[in-house]
């Protein structure tokens, strides 16, 4: 068991100074003052002028890697578990991108199961890119059914020039078909939309929200600050159609095109337009290629996206932007627990799952990380690697 004294909870609302026990992989009990038992084996680690906050979520990663725009030596590598945890993330969506040819969806299940022995929890989305959907077991529905880790579709591409170009009609199909596999299965039922930068920008959700029965909580469109245009018709749809919208911390904060929107910024330009805290996540592309193309689409150069950067842009809302920390912690907790209905997740909460982490109090500094109970960074020093990172 583990107890943690006198940390400043952020469940993500401010709680207070609070001690929290914790066993079995959960949070047991979360009060003032409880007793240290040192003779049942305790450990007991000193919040002392620290956070504590829930472990992060983040909800769409490459886990496989991605990429390959620029040739086979181009594809990325796979995500080691230090780089997760080293963000203070503990809760992983992993997904398909471009390439649903090399990249499979087997292949993808078996590194999500992989990275959960590792000690992280994972899931994953079906599909890739392409329409139709590539599945595993024959349709999305099916998918969402009968496989425990499918949570939903994507990262489905619209309005982007390494798209199937599927009409309107085509992806509110995919769409429909993911609300009633989740309906079905009792989970969320989400697609996770890559947005690029052509001109059709949001307008095939708007065209879901606006000719079928479906809510807006079953798609979440990603690299909405790919762009300020694209920022701004984020804003709009969220702020006027009930959407959600999720930013994407990959970019490097030094280098940003002229038109990226930093997403620590991006954060504070929606809460500012009025867009409601609960209907924007931040993920980070961790894993994924970053290519940069020339405006007759020629294929220049890569990065690679770092599952790292989602605490990174999360604590620069906080110390560089002026949001709240509650309400930057809610783009990385509870707006995506609640999205992917993952009521165990994203909360500091008795009977919650144990994922937390504990930072110094004026820099946002990571120092401690527990995932489902186990300690996987202490003193600011990873405990836990993965099989081939020794």
């Amino acid at each position: 068991m583990i107890l943690i004294k006198n940390a400043h909870l952020y469940g993500p609302e401010d709680m207070g100074i609070r001690d929290v026990l914790i066993g079995g992989g959960k949070i047991l009990r979360i009060a003032e003052n409880l007793p240290e038992e040192e003779a049942y084996g305790i450990t007991v680690i000193d919040g002392t002028g620290k956070v504590l906050m829930p472990g992060l979520i983040d909800a769409h990663v490459h886990i496989l890697g991605g990429g390959g725009e620029g040739g086979y030596h181009t594809r990325t590598p796979e995500l080691m578990l230090t780089d997760a945890l080293e963000g203070g993330v503990t809760t992983i969506v992993g997904c398909l991108g471009t390439d649903g040819t090399t990249r499979t969806m087997t292949n993808l299940i078996a590194k999500a199961r992989g990275l959960e022995e590792e000690g992280i929890t994972t899931y994953i989305y079906t599909g890739s890119y392409q329409v139709p959907v590539r599945t595993l077991m024959g349709s999305v529905m099916d998918d969402l059914i009968l496989i425990d880790k499918v949570v939903g579709t994507g990262e489905i591409a619209v309005s982007d020039h390494r798209s199937s170009q599927p009409t309107k009609e085509e992806f509110a199909k995919i769409v429909a078909d993911t609300r009633v596999g989740g309906i079905l299965s009792g989970k969320a039922g989400i697609v996770n939309i890559h947005l690029g930068d052509g001109k059709e920008q949001l307008s095939f959700l708007r065209y879901v929200l606006e000719e079928t029965q479906i809510p807006p909580s079953n798609m979440l469109p990603t690299h909405i600050n790919r762009s300020r245009s694209l920022m701004e018709d984020g804003i709009d749809y969220a702020k006027h159609m009930g959407g959600y919208i999720d930013l994407t911390t990959s970019s490097d904060p030094d280098f940003l095109d002229p038109e990226e929107v930093k997403a620590s910024t991006g954060l504070k330009m929606a809460l500012d337009a009025g867009v409601p805290a609960e209907h924007v996540t931040f993920s980070s592309d961790g894993q994924g290629s970053l290519p940069v193309f020339d405006s007759q689409g020629k294929f220049l150069h890569l990065g690679v996206g770092k599952v790292s950067s989602i605490y990174r842009e999360m604590r620069d809302a906080v110390l560089t932007d002026g949001v709240s920390l509650t309400d930057a912690l809610r783009t990385v907790t509870s707006n995506p627990a609640s999205l992917l209905k993952l009521s165990h997740k994203g909360r500091i909460a008795e009977n919650a799952d144990a994922d937390l982490v504990l930072s110094d109090s004026d820099t946002l500094e990571i120092h401690t990380v527990l995932a489902k109970g186990e300690l996987m960074v202490s003193e600011k020093r990873v405990l836990k690697r993965g099989t081939f990172e020794y």
